[in-house]
């Protein structure tokens, strides 16, 4: 349907002792929810449009948010896609990230065994379908201060199985990227849970869940468009 406004559920983790402020930053121009707890969390709300089709982002930004660590499951569980962020010039927040990947496999692993659960849409794709994750290296304009090689990012993201970019929320260097090809993925997973049982429209995909050669093709070419379009902060 021409229009129609498609909500997406996504969520920041990261060490809030070197990253927080920035997040705050790049989540700047969003629109906060109304119905959300500002001492507990960070929730807004933010009308895009991603490859011509309109749609909502919903983000929900936990980093630093320790004292409410008993919360986090839940805020994972509602969540529908995930941004995990680390400064390049703290190993500490970089060394932390698999923790965060870790707590969202289990959580996302325990929905999905649980039908009951209606939260998140997620608990009703396949079980080989991967759990949608960008990773971040922010602060990339602290090149001086750098602790984490642009190399190591890339090497835990595919250890991770998930997506990597650096950015810099203070120059507005590919903040709408991260978001935004974290959108990209879960539409094409109700697209491919939409489909006839035995149906793959084309597309051939691992048993991991992973794209196929061609659609990873493409989206390559659309990060190098949004690449050329990263000077302007539109989302952050």
């Amino acid at each position: 349907m021409a229009g129609r406004m498609v909500l997406y559920k996504l969520v920041v983790l990261g060490d809030g002792g070197y990253v927080k402020p920035s997040i705050v930053t790049i989540l700047a121009h969003l629109r906060p929810r109304q119905d959300y707890d500002p001492t507990i969390e960070d929730s807004y709300r933010k009308q895009v449009v991603i490859d011509g089709q309109p749609c909502m982002l919903e983000v929900l930004d936990t980093a630093g948010q320790e004292e409410y660590t008993a919360l986090r499951d839940q805020w994972i569980r509602d969540g529908e896609g995930f941004v995990l962020v680390y400064s390049i010039s703290s190993r500490s927040s970089f060394t932390r990230i698999k923790r965060f990947h870790h707590q969202i496999q289990r959580v996302k692993e325990s929905c999905s065994s649980s039908p009951s659960y209606t939260g998140s849409p997620l608990s009703a794709v396949s079980p080989q379908m991967p759990v949608p994750i960008m990773l971040v290296g922010n602060k990339s304009d602290r090149v001086t201060e750098r602790e984490v090689s642009t190399q190591e990012g890339h090497a835990l993201a595919r250890e991770l199985g998930c997506e990597f970019v650096e950015a810099s929320a203070k120059n507005c260097i590919n903040v709408e990227k991260a978001f935004y090809d974290v959108v990209r993925i879960l539409r094409r997973q109700r697209q491919h849970a939409s489909l006839p049982s035995g149906s793959a429209s084309g597309r051939s995909r691992t048993g991991n869940g992973d794209i196929s050669s061609r659609e990873r093709d493409a989206l390559r070419s659309r990060r190098s468009k949004d690449g050329e379009k990263s000077k302007k902060c539109i989302l952050i």
